[in-house]
This record gives structure tokens, C-alpha cells and sequence, in this order.
């Protein structure tokens, strides 16, 4: 009682992501705690890297007292004590580690937690304290020093894109690309940034690219304008807005509800966690070498300059807007999709079938539908494909590409990572994920 106390206030205090029921073990307990506090700090895609180095901690920290899948890192041997112990100390020590400003708001939430259940002597603790140690030299650390990347002026070319008054809140206009050091950043599991770089975006006079345009130009938009008139209907708009928040958090309250709902044993819950949000950060990291790479323009700048582009069916608009306000780095390809993307492959994976009852939720004060309950993951992977594009920010290909390239790198990230250590652990494992797309990207 003490523990669902505590669990209580700790979501009235904003400390626990989402509003649904009291969760059910140390995992996804402080999941929980670290998206809250990843979302506070560090927003956007740069959080993915954090988010993995947490969940990996959390797993190592269970497999020392467990033993029944490869640790990623740190492997202590003879360890004793809980593995609720041990996963509390591993995941606070570590996001202490990410966000120093933080240690005294986690101080108190780590050590309520330990009072609530009673593992104040426990030696897990300490158990979970070694591994923190041997994770957070890990950390994929902003250089020092970062270039500006600001694209080009060039036909094609992303360069930095203006914010608009009506539309939702924005990067100040004109801002240079988010976090370009993530394209150079070591992944977790994969072995280079660029080993699933897909071809290159649709040429401007391609058909593609103008079925892509056009398409955007109809449905994206913020409001018709004399030159384009819009064909989004409500119930696109409402899923529009219901993906335009934080995907890292809006898709790990889905890990811990299928957690919860699915799994009994720590170990089982830590591994999940991991290996999706493994896939989710090297998939980020493969998207922004993508993004860098090629720096192809938002839809906003090719649909102002759409008289420009050498392409006769493409009539430009230069009053067009798009729904939400572009975010500050290029649009090929999607981030929101390569989270969506791997998250629910994982998924898919991990659980051995496509088809499973979920449900979603939003954050977005936008968004007039606030939970969507899914029966595939696949389903959901194409609603977000659809609603960048009714956002105004992605053409269809950045979207579709990034599904792509996103599953492949979860398919990579679960046969290669975290394997069970015991042959009899995989027969609920298998890799029969229920989706039929058989698809393959550039090594390296």
C-alpha cells in the first residue's frame, strides 16, 4: 500500500508520464520517471540517446542478478540483492549522470522510492550503482564546439525555415538544424550511422516528387490561400495534432502499458524496454545522417519556390503555410516516423505478431481525440506516415522511407542485441514479427 501511495503522488506531482493505472514493477516504474525528466531537460531527438542509455542501464542491472540475456555493457559477477533494488540505483544514478542540475529532485524521488519498498539495506543497490558506473561513459555527448548547419539557398536544398503566429509553437525562425552531431554519433547496436542510408529523395521532376507535392500542398496546409485550396478533413486534422507531440514519450508509455498488461518478470519488462529503445536511437542517428547527408527541403520552401523547381506540374504558393510550425532540420527523412517505426517493430518482434490491442495517447491540447486504441502496430506505424503529411512538415516519401529504413534497424537491433542467453528464453522471442515488408537499405 505504501508503494501505490507513493506511485500516487508521484504522478500528481507531473513526476510520471501519462495518466493511466498505478504501473506494475521497477522497470517501468522508472521509465516512467526518466521520460518525464528526459522531456524536461533535454526535448526533442537528442532525448533518444538519453532514453536508450537508461533503459540500458536498467537491463544490465536486472541481467546481473538474472542471467538470462547478454548484458549490453557491465556483467558483475555474483551479484546479489533485488533487481527492483538494483534497477532503481542503476536508472537514478544514471539519469543523475545525464542531468547534474537534477540530483536533488532525483535524490528525493530515488530515496522515496526506496523507503516506499523497503529496500533501503537492499544490496542491489549496490549492484545497480556498479553498473551506472560502467554506462555512463557511454553518454553521446554534444561536442564542444558544433558548427552551424544551415543547408543551402540551392534549388532542393533544406536551409533554415520561418515560424508563423497562427500556427502551434516553433524553433525561432530561421534556426539552424537541431543536434547536427547526432549524424556522427556512435549507435548503440549498429555498426556505422550510415549502414541503412537509404537512396537518395525523389528528383524535383520526378513523378514521385510531384505526386508527393501536390499531396502535400492539399492536405498540409495551415488554411487555403488564393492559390491552393486545402481537402484535409476534420479527421485528418484531429490526427495530425494527435502526432505532432514527444514521440519518445508518447511511444514508451505504449512499452510500459504492454508491459504491464503482458509481462511478469522484470527481466522480460527490462529487455523490451531496451531493445526498443535501442532501435529507437540508432534509428535517430541514422535519420539525422540521413537528414545531413542529403538536406533536402521542407515542403514549405519547395512549395513557395514551386514555380522554380523545373518542374511544370508543381504550381507554387508563396503564401502557403503548413499546419504546425517545420521543425528546425530537414524533412528527408522522418524522425517521428523512424520512432514509430522502430518502436512498433519492435514490438512486433518482440511479442511475435503484428496484431495486438494497444492503446495511445496524446498530450497535444490540439488534439480533440486524446486516445486512439490500435489492434496492429503496423496500423499505427501508418497513421503517423499520414498525419506528418496532413502537419504541412513531410512529404509522403520522408515519411515512408523512414518506416523503412527504421524497421530494418530494429530488425538488425533485435537479432544482433541483448540475446537470450539460454535457448529455451527465445521460444517467445522469435523473429516472426507479422509485418510482410521485405526491404533492405545500403551497407555500409
Amino acid at each position: 500500500m505504501k508503494r501505490l501511495r507513493w506511485l500516487a503522488d508521484l504522478a500528481a506531482c507531473g513526476l510520471l508520464v501519462g495518466t493511466g493505472p498505478v504501473f506494475a514493477d521497477a522497470v517501468t516504474d522508472w521509465n516512467a520517471i526518466a521520460q518525464t525528466t528526459i522531456a524536461a531537460n533535454r526535448p526533442g531527438a537528442p532525448g533518444a540517446l538519453d532514453s536508450a542509455l537508461v533503459q540500458i542501464a536498467v537491463h544490465d542491472a536486472v541481467q546481473a542478478l538474472d542471467h538470462r540475456f547478454e548484458p549490453y555493457q557491465v556483467d558483475i559477477h555474483h551479484a546479489k540483492g533485488s533487481p527492483s533494488a538494483a534497477v532503481a540505483a542503476a536508472a537514478h544514478d544514471v539519469l543523475a549522470g545525464l542531468f547534474p542540475s537534477q540530483s536533488a529532485s532525483l535524490d528525493a524521488t530515488y530515496f522515496d522510492y526506496i523507503a516506499a519498498n523497503g529496500l533501503g539495506n537492499d544490496p542491489g543497490l549496490d549492484v545497480g550503482h556498479q553498473v551506472a558506473i560502467g554506462i555512463l561513459p557511454l553518454q553521446r555527448k554534444q561536442p564542444s564546439v558544433v558548427d552551424p548547419f544551415v543547408g543551402s539557398n540551392e534549388t532542393g536544398h533544406w536551409r533554415p525555415t520561418p515560424s508563423f503566429l497562427g500556427n502551434p509553437p516553433a524553433p525561432p525562425s530561421g534556426s539552424a538544424m537541431l543536434a547536427p552531431w547526432m549524424a556522427d554519433s556512435d549507435p548503440f547496436a549498429l555498426t556505422s550511422p550510415t549502414r541503412f542510408r537509404p537512396g537518395p529523395p525523389p528528383a524535383l521532376d520526378s513523378a514521385q516528387y510531384t505526386r508527393d507535392y501536390n499531396e502535400v500542398k492539399s492536405l498540409g496546409g495551415f488554411a487555403s490561400t488564393a492559390l491552393t485550396t486545402l481537402t484535409r478533413t476534420a479527421e485528418q486534422t484531429d490526427l495530425a495534432y494527435f502526432y505532432s507531440g514527444n514521440a519518445i514519450a508518447q511511444w514508451n508509455e505504449v512499452l510500459r502499458s504492454l508491459a504491464d498488461q503482458n509481462l511478469h518478470r522484470l527481466s522480460d519488462s527490462a529487455r523490451l524496454l531496451a531493445l526498443a529503445n535501442i532501435a529507437m536511437a540508432d534509428s535517430i542517428i541514422t535519420a539525422w545522417d540521413s537528414k545531413r547527408f542529403y538536406f533536402y527541403w521542407r515542403p514549405l520552401t519547395a512549395i513557395r519556390e514551386g514555380d522554380n523547381d523545373g518542374n511544370a506540374q508543381t504550381v507554387g504558393d508563396p503564401d502557403w503555410q503548413p499546419l504546425i510550425n517545420n521543425p528546425n532540420y530537414p524533412d528527408y527523412y522522418s524522425g517521428y516516423n523512424s520512432v514509430t517505426a522502430s518502436m512498433t517493430r519492435v514490438l512486433a518482434l518482440f511479442f511475435g505478431t503484428d496484431r495486438m490491442s494497444f492503446d495511445i495517447k496524446t498530450a497535444v491540447p490540439a488534439a480533440v481525440i486524446k486516445t486512439r486504441t490500435y489492434k496492429r502496430f503496423s496500423d499505427a506505424a501508418q497513421d503517423v506516415v499520414d498525419a506528418r503529411i496532413y502537419l504541412g512538415i513531410h512529404f509522403r516519401t520522408a515519411d515512408e522511407v523512414a518506416r523503412t529504413q527504421s524497421r530494418l534497424v530494429a530488425d538488425w537491433v533485435f537479432k544482433h542485441a541483448l540475446l537470450p542467453l539460454d535457448d529455451d528464453d527465445n521460444d517467445h522471442h522469435h523473429d516472426h514479427g507479422d509485418d510482410n515488408d521485405h526491404q533492405h537499405g545500403h551497407g555500409d
